[in-house]
């Protein structure tokens, strides 16, 4: 195979519907089948996209099946996708699932003797269209990623193993949502406070200084490490006076669990980050933690109102 000219979607919501009318546009035969077809019918035909009756109608043919429909959705359309699958075929996985289930949705398309290809897609679709960046995993991910950049897309085979590359989206993830989730948080309590304009001139102060900073991952975590303790007691009142302007203090009440959990795994594994080697070196930290954390539940002594006194 030296081109991909026929392509097949399971799944035509905003990512199928943009990335296959974008590869239309490209001169490249795109099917697709959904569970929602009759309501994407003039979506697909607006884009010149052949709707199936069936999975099997869609994939007959295709070079390429590409997966993108709902996490929750994501090993059973695999599954149903092996059982019309051929060995010359390739799926490429670009749903936004935990490595395991990748790993999975693997196992059922390569025991059809497909090629399986998960992709990790590390930004929304629109605007970028086709050159969304995407992480490619899997054996065949080498091969797969020069035939998608021909067509536009920006993929970037990272890792033979399945896993890798849903990782690194789910990782980033972890900051980008919870960044967003910290945002909505913090403003909401500051307006309530009439505090806003303060805030943000601080923010933007500490955000300025970090910009560009490469120690910036050591030094964080290094305030966890060497004050774990204090901060959770802070992020403690933190979460008082977000319940005390009526707001639910979910991404403090986690803070604090953190910083407390990063201590009691470092007295589990005997650290003391006073006889730590300087500079500090997270990832030797983070190595040399016990596996299993402690288990901190939210109505455990250390993170209840009553114990900080």
């Amino acid at each position: 195979m030296n081109e991909l000219r026929h392509i097949a979607f399971i799944g035509f919501g905003e990512a199928g519907g943009i990335l296959g009318a974008a590869l239309v546009a490209q001169g490249v035969q795109v099917s697709m089948f959904d569970l929602r077809r009759d309501a994407l019918c003039e979506k697909a035909h607006a884009a010149g996209v052949r709707v199936a009756e069936t999975l099997q109608g869609a994939m007959d043919g295709a070079q390429l099946i590409v997966s993108a429909v709902t996490a929750e959705a994501d090993f059973e359309v695999a599954q149903a996708a092996a059982r019309c699958i051929g060995p010359e075929q390739f799926y490429l996985d670009i749903n936004s699932v935990s490595p395991r289930t990748k790993q999975h949705a693997q196992a059922s398309i390569e025991g059809a003797g497909a090629q399986y290809v998960e992709a990790a897609v590390m930004a929304p679709v629109p605007p970028y269209g086709l050159a969304v960046p995407m992480l490619l995993g899997g054996a065949s991910a080498e091969r797969l990623a020069p035939w998608l950049n021909a067509l536009g897309f920006n993929a970037r085979a990272v890792s033979e193993k399945i896993g890798v590359a849903s990782a690194a989206k789910m990782c980033r993830s972890v900051m980008i949502k919870g960044i967003e989730a910290l945002t909505v948080e913090c403003l909401r309590a500051a307006r309530h406070y009439d505090a806003e304009s303060i805030v943000l001139e601080s923010l933007a102060e500490t955000f300025g200084k970090m910009r560009g900073d490469t120690g910036v991952p050591g030094y964080l975590v290094s305030r966890v490490a060497e004050h774990g303790r204090r901060r959770a007691a802070e992020m403690r009142e933190v979460s008082q006076t977000l319940q005390e302007a009526g707001i639910t203090p979910f991404m403090s009440d986690a803070s604090a669990r953190v910083q407390d959990s990063v201590v009691d795994a470092m007295e589990a594994g005997g650290i003391d980050y006073g006889a730590l080697p300087m500079p500090f070196d997270w990832r030797e930290f983070f190595d040399g933690l016990p596996d299993n954390e402690p288990d901190r539940s939210v109505n455990s002594p250390r993170t209840s109102r009553e114990s900080t006194g």
